[in-house]
């Protein structure tokens, strides 16, 4: 019985030497034993059922949906940019997709491998071009950040080590669409993945950055959250209930994080 113990707690550690990475620029260690490629495909595949569905407008030609395109792009070209000067081009063969969806959902997302969304019930709120790039710089940091993976993974240990250890292997596991298609939906009935509040934080310390790399100025960021908290006008769920932060937490936090933003700015 200790020899299975032992054996079994080989199979622990090597796994999670194995899954060890790092988040660019916050520095966090983080579990991850999903592949890339496996979440990047399953993602894709989602998001082109989703603007191909009949219920899902997509907006085109307008000029917010230029904007869209135009503040996307500066955030990935930038993103990109430091990310392979930094050692990580290796990890990020994202395959960058912008569009606007008609929708008064007051929201936004970043589907792992660079497949954005953006609803046309948040454009009120962003009202420029600095509070867009608030916008997608915090979702597009959660997907260089690997959160979904990272949920992904933490699914795997908990139904099982067996699962992880046969994708941390690099086998191709249908289980990891299965869980993908769980967490994002396909088609029409997409389900956006809640992240958690460390994750959420993280997002928003990542987006900050990316903003100023692309050239907007992160002070920019606090008025685009206090909009937001503006808006919030039933208070909202308690935090320690919530996968975000409070309104006054994050805009604190983000008030706290200017400074390192700001050498990354390039007016």
């Amino acid at each position: 019985m200790l020899k299975r113990y032992k054996f079994f707690g080989a199979i622990v550690l090597a796994v999670a030497v194995y899954s060890c990475s790092t988040v660019p620029l916050t520095g966090r260690k983080q579990f991850n034993v999903v592949s890339d490629a496996e979440v990047n495909q399953s993602a894709a595949t989602s998001y082109k059922e989703l603007l191909s569905d009949p219920k899902t407008k997509v907006v085109s030609g307008t000029t917010d949906a230029q904007r869209v395109q135009k503040v996307g792009r500066q955030l990935a070209t930038a993103i990109q940019q430091y990310l392979q000067q930094n050692g990580y081009g290796n990890q990020y063969n994202f395959d960058w997709q912008f569009n606007l969806i008609q929708s008064s959902d007051v929201n936004a997302w970043c589907m792992p491998g660079g497949k954005v969304a953006v609803y046309t019930g948040i454009l009120p709120y962003t009202k420029d071009d600095a509070g867009l790039a608030t916008v997608l710089g915090h979702e597009i940091g959660h997907a260089i950040a690997h959160h979904s993976a990272e949920r992904i993974s933490q699914q795997y240990v908990a139904q099982g080590l067996g699962s992880a250890i046969g994708t941390a292997a690099g086998n191709s596991s249908s289980a990891t669409v299965g869980i993908v298609n769980q967490l994002y939906g396909v088609g029409g009935s997409l389900l956006l993945l809640k992240y958690s509040r460390n994750q959420e934080s993280e997002a928003d310390k990542l987006g900050l950055t990316f903003m100023a790399m692309a050239g907007y100025d992160p002070h920019q960021a606090i008025g685009f959250w206090q909009r937001m908290a503006a808006a919030n006008t039933s208070g909202g769920t308690p935090e320690f209930l919530s996968t975000h932060p409070a309104d006054a937490t994050r805009i604190a936090a983000l008030q706290n994080e200017l400074p390192n933003a700001m050498k990354y700015y390039r007016r």
